[in-house]
């Protein structure tokens, strides 16, 4: 009996023993790390804001410029100024006002602010609270361009463009965001992006944000993502140039291809796009 039993008890051994091999073997995949592939997130504090917490210009150490009435590539009706007309700081927002006025060689003054030189980022959380201007000609931006010219023709769509907010007033409910590169954009009909009907866009602030990392853009509204362009495989930079430093921007356009395509009324001017806050938060890997 005893004999039996000693016997018994090997052979359960045995087994146990064989099957904890062949279990730790089978588990021996999930204790090496997988491969190099990263996981991106985003730092909890900005390295890089303007809380427009000041009175008067914007902040010189953080925004230029753009100007003229060139119609910049749109049949735009807006001159660019540094006016502080245009552009002032108060009560904690950046004020942007276009005005029905002759200014330069049109009939309307508008402000494009511009980061570049002093705030130009490759990849991050890029998140901005405005309200918007309303109305039939009004075309408000906050978007980003590449701040140097290292692909293609050296210029636009080939070094890219990252529309985190557009709008036009003749369409008033309706957010739109977007990219744009030399395989995809609008002019030959390949545009990438989308749109999201949002009530209460000249009423009352909203938050719009992009999130770029080296696999995706994506464009969100108050926390909501509407639209991800995603960086396939094959992807090269007629696709992709998202892998260089890029440049906010701050904008109210007037008519356009896009804005005017219903007309101006020009009984709605002036108009405003009010900020309140741009804050850039680093990307991180872990």
């Amino acid at each position: 009996m005893r004999a039996t039993i000693t016997s018994f008890n090997r052979l359960t051994a045995a087994i146990c023993i064989n099957a904890l091999s062949t279990a730790v073997g089978c588990a021996q995949p999930s204790t090496i790390p997988k491969a190099d592939k990263p996981h991106y997130a985003f730092a909890p504090t900005p390295s890089w804001q303007d809380e427009f917490n000041y009175t008067g210009k914007p902040d010189p150490a953080k925004w230029s410029y753009d100007l003229g009435d060139r119609g910049w590539g749109n049949n735009e009706l807006e001159n660019y100024t540094d006016k502080i007309e245009n552009a002032k700081v108060e009560h904690g927002n950046l004020v942007i006002t276009a005005i029905k006025e002759p200014s330069g060689k049109q009939q309307y003054s508008s402000t494009r602010l511009v980061s570049k030189g002093k705030g130009d980022f490759t990849y991050g959380k890029f998140e901005i609270r405005a309200k918007l201007p309303k109305g039939r000609g009004t075309w408000p931006a906050i978007w980003m361009l590449a701040s140097g010219n290292e692909y293609g023709n050296k210029g636009w769509p080939d070094n890219g463009e990252i529309d985190i907010m557009e709008h036009v007033g003749f369409d008033q409910d309706r957010l739109h965001g977007n990219i744009h590169t030399k395989a995809f954009n609008h002019a030959i009909k390949t545009n990438k992006g989308n749109n999201v009907v949002v009530k209460g866009l000249s009423e009352d602030f909203h938050v719009y944000t992009c999130e770029w990392t080296p696999e995706a853009i994506t464009i969100l509204v108050d926390g909501n993502a509407y639209f991800t362009f995603k960086k396939e495989a094959a992807y090269q930079w007629p696709e992709w140039p998202f892998d260089k430093p890029f440049h906010l921007i701050l904008n109210i356009a007037v008519g356009g291809n896009w804005g005017g395509q219903k007309g101006v009324d020009d009984s709605i001017f002036p108009q405003k796009m009010e900020v309140d806050y741009v804050r850039v938060y680093p990307l991180v890997t872990k």
